[in-house]
């Protein structure tokens, strides 16, 4: 799916609204916050002018086409190539597990397949799920009964919650918790499947799971050796 992107924007805490009600405004609500800190040496904050600061992530599917007005609207509108401003940045999403995850992330709002992504290639992939808080387990769990051997949690908040009702059927918690997990290519299309499957919408968790691409991979020799 070259055609659609995880975009991320990482900005001052106190940005965090500002941010979102840009995002309303270009028509992209469903979006995911987590928290985190920045971790600059003091004279490279000192030489931009800046004080370190708490950060906030949010994160968003867009298509290609919305990402060129978004990154426009960043530009003129948030100034966002101010220092201390913030960054965003996208990646090509490689596959979402199942239609009506993939109609909830872009709100129903028009997308068309594209070409093949030119990453189809690579040896690993990221997957990503969002899930209610508390169910992180039975995640990991179908995860590994698929040959996953382990993830990453982070802690979210979801806004555009509200539409879940329209295109999952299903209502879902603004507390999320988000898992990562690095797996060779070959066993993502299993452990989705696991995961949608024991861990799925039809689950207490009600997790939503998309893969992006990894291009190169660093510390993942003994995963290489024992699968």
């Amino acid at each position: 799916m070259s055609s659609l992107y995880f975009m991320t924007i990482i900005c001052d805490r106190n940005q965090t609204r500002r941010f979102l009600a840009f995002y309303k405004e270009h028509g992209v609500s469903v979006t995911f916050q987590a928290l985190g800190r920045g971790t600059a040496a003091s004279e490279i904050l000192d030489s931009f002018g800046l004080e370190a600061s708490e950060k906030a992530m949010l994160f968003s599917v867009v298509t290609d086409s919305e990402w060129r007005e978004l990154k426009r609207g960043l530009e003129t509108q948030i100034k966002i190539d101010i220092p201390g401003t913030g960054i965003a940045f996208i990646v090509p999403l490689s596959s979402i597990g199942g239609g009506r995850q993939l109609q909830f992330l872009i709100e129903g709002r028009e997308f068309k397949k594209g070409e093949e992504s030119a990453l189809k290639d690579t040896k690993y992939e990221l997957l990503v799920v969002i899930a209610n808080q508390g169910y992180t387990e039975m995640i990991m769990e179908a995860a590994r009964k698929a040959s996953a051997t382990g993830g990453t949690v982070l802690h979210a908040k979801g806004t555009g919650m509200e539409k879940a009702e329209t295109f999952l059927g299903v209502s879902l918690a603004q507390e999320k918790e988000m898992v990562f997990l690095v797996v060779k290519k070959e066993a993502k299309n299993p452990i989705m499947r696991a995961v949608m499957e024991e861990a799925g919408l039809n689950s207490k968790a009600k997790s939503i799971v998309f893969s992006l691409p990894v291009t190169e991979t660093a510390g993942m020799r003994l995963i290489e050796d024992t699968i």
